[in-house]
């Protein structure tokens, strides 16, 4: 209700204040990954940041400083989680702590061994990605991926489930729209309802370099966060406005413990704090974050890593 509170009253008076703690943060795994997807920096091999593993440590320091006021965690950033060998003793510290879990996958690191050890985790919500039905289709956007990999990482970990009777996770299959998958849609619901997972959550595409096209954009206006202009370029269907309820709401922390302010900084350019250095409150109320914040209630049309984001494009009641 606080930052809620502060949420609104500093988009009537334009002005950043922020009453309380996140309720909610991402922080990441590793940047390390198996596939070579082309529009993700850890699939391109392109960070100009440093690369690495979150360490245990540093995990364990920042989820004592924190879970007073944090209710859920979402363990990803960029790079596939399961290559970190210490992720889920990570999700299992995080909920002893109280805090609800959630992770994405590629899934190809779903063997039976750490499927069983994923539920022992208690890990609350897996969201796993798939992109495509066939191997053709799928490989389009998941380079180096295996179809099969991904079928039978699900079915291991909804077995483990069954066998040992166990409520969590939550299986979600996540189909990113792309232009060779667009017809699919419809295959994927009704193959992830056969295979049995919880949910089909059909997402989007964020493309880097929209502006004069792309292979990527799909053709299926629905599904696609773009549109031509009269000049025949594209743009972000949505009007940019100046707000952004995830500049109250949470955060994301880099596997080196930097703060930043969403998703969308991929790169890590808006460094707003270091918790290897400072504590998570200092930072959170810190004169940097308010900079931030006051420049996204003025002009954020003017801050690149907003110019590509559909969050914040209506207003939140």
């Amino acid at each position: 209700m606080k930052l809620f509170i502060g949420f609104h009253y500093s988009r009537l008076i334009n002005k950043p204040k922020q009453f309380g703690l996140p309720v909610f943060v991402s922080i990441e795994p590793t940047t390390s990954c198996n596939l070579r997807c082309p529009q993700c920096p850890s699939g391109l091999r392109e960070f100009t940041r440093p690369t690495g593993m979150l360490q245990n440590q540093l995990f364990e320091k920042i989820i004592l400083q924190m879970k007073t006021h944090l209710h859920s965690l979402t363990f990803y950033f960029q790079g596939e989680p399961y290559l970190n060998p210490d992720f889920l003793k990570m999700v299992s510290f995080a909920n002893v702590n109280n805090i609800y879990t959630i992770t994405s996958t590629n899934a190809h690191y779903l063997t039976e061994e750490n499927a069983k050890q994923t539920i022992a985790s208690k890990l609350d919500k897996l969201i796993i990605s798939v992109d495509g039905i066939t191997q053709e289709v799928y490989e389009q956007y998941r380079i180096g991926g295996k179809l099969d990999k991904v079928l039978d990482g699900t079915k291991e970990i909804l077995k483990q489930k069954r066998e040992l009777k166990s409520k969590t996770p939550h299986v979600v299959w996540q189909f990113v729209v792309f232009k060779p998958n667009q017809e699919q849609i419809e295959a994927v619901k009704k193959l992830g309802k056969e295979i049995g997972v919880d949910e089909v959550k059909i997402k989007t595409a964020q493309i880097y370099d929209f502006e004069n096209g792309h292979d990527l954009i799909p053709e299926i206006e629905n599904y696609s966060r773009y549109k031509k202009n009269k000049a025949g370029n594209f743009e972000i269907k949505n009007k940019l406005l100046n707000q952004c309820w995830r500049m109250w709401q949470g955060c994301v922390i880099t596997w080196d413990g930097k703060i930043v302010p969403c998703c969308f900084d991929k790169d890590a350019k808006y460094k707003l704090g270091n918790l290897e250095a400072e504590s998570f409150e200092k930072i959170w109320y810190s004169e940097p974050y308010t900079n931030f914040r006051s420049s996204v209630l003025k002009s954020r049309n003017q801050i690149d890593i907003c110019t590509n984001c559909t969050e914040g494009t209506k207003v939140w009641s």
